[in-house]
């Protein structure tokens, strides 16, 4: 397969979308661009910026298709990635045929979970819209779209159950800033990059409460192992959650101050409201939906899990970050 010839379509008009597009037409890519919102759409194709995320990246408008009709863009496209918040996901897709993703290549970059259904991304393609394992592919981290912007040197996972696909879609990626390498643990690496999420909150609000770097480092270290203890029960197969995709994204998006859930996680531990928090962020903690369904898939399993109760108690369950982290520091270890 010649991926040059390819069509490719970004699903999605925020930062790490915006990132992405940066990437694709950075290595010779003429990509369809579906955004839902019109005025972005006129600023990228008068200016060559998106305003709202990473305005200061610049595109040439000329490799750009850029529409807000998501079946013309599905239409015309082969490789379709997906770059949308995963609780507006469902949203986005509604009046989408069930057969239109057939025979094209599926591209999570979404790092989250569907609200409600409780689904990973390729369980939600997969059940809903037929999506063969062998024609879905999870881009992961570790990587924040701001530093991507900026071109300072950054790694992805591309994972798949189909190596081919994997690499042909690590040479599309592929750049001087830009190094990638292939998994095929779609469901460790999906589900890693959901708790991760949820982690990097309760390193927020461990912060927000005054918890310093000797407490955040166990409670990271804490929180690989819990990841290590779901997904194995989740997914059992041979993995090393000392790779990049695993720790390196765990660490990255715990401590980063690009990390919109640690800011969030900050928010709370300081003393705001889960929703003045949510009012005064510009973008989505996707570790606030994650820690709900996480909660709700571990009810089918046994699996110790103190940090994500933790932070399922504090965001759901009202309960003062205060007391709920005094009684997780008898938890960690």
């Amino acid at each position: 397969m010649e991926t040059q010839k390819k069509q490719i379509a970004m699903i999605g008009g925020g930062s790490w979308a915006t990132a992405l597009v940066k990437i694709l037409t950075d290595n010779g890519h003429k990509l369809n661009w579906w955004i839902r919102e019109e005025d972005i759409i006129e600023n990228i194709q008068r200016h060559g910026r998106n305003p709202r995320y990473l305005s200061s990246v610049d595109f040439d408008p000329s490799n750009l298709n850029i529409s807000n009709d998501l079946r013309r863009v599905i239409n015309s496209s082969d490789i379709i990635v997906f770059c949308v918040p995963s609780a507006f996901l469902k949203s986005v897709l509604d009046d989408l045929p069930k057969d239109a993703l057939r025979g094209k290549t599926i591209v999570s970059a979404i790092k989250g979970i569907i609200p409600e259904i409780n689904l990973i991304i390729g369980e939600f393609f997969n059940q809903e819209y037929s999506v063969s394992f062998q024609d879905f592919i999870v881009v992961c981290g570790p990587s924040h779209a701001e530093e991507v912007a900026q071109e300072k040197l950054t790694y992805l996972t591309v994972s798949s159950q189909n190596n081919t696909i994997a690499q042909e879609f690590c040479e599309i990626l592929n750049s001087r800033y830009i190094k990638t390498s292939t998994s095929d643990d779609i469901f460790g690496t999906e589900y890693s990059a959901v708790l991760k999420n949820i982690y990097a909150i309760a390193t927020g609000i461990a912060k927000g409460l005054g918890f310093g770097d000797n407490f955040t480092s166990v409670l990271i270290s804490n929180a690989l192992q819990e990841t290590k203890r779901f997904i194995d029960t989740v997914h059992p197969i041979d993995r090393d959650l000392t790779n990049s995709v695993y720790l390196g994204d765990l660490l990255v998006t715990a401590y980063s101050q690009f990390s919109r859930n640690r800011t969030f996680g900050m928010m709370i531990g300081s003393g705001y409201s889960v929703k003045s928090a949510q009012l005064e962020m510009n973008m989505i903690a996707e570790g606030y939906y994650a820690s709900y369904c996480i909660h709700q898939i571990k009810k089918n399993y046994t699996v110790d899990m103190p940090i994500t109760e933790a932070v399922y108690n504090i965001l759901y369950e009202r309960i003062s970050p205060h007391v709920e982290f005094r009684i997780l520091c008898d938890k960690l270890s």
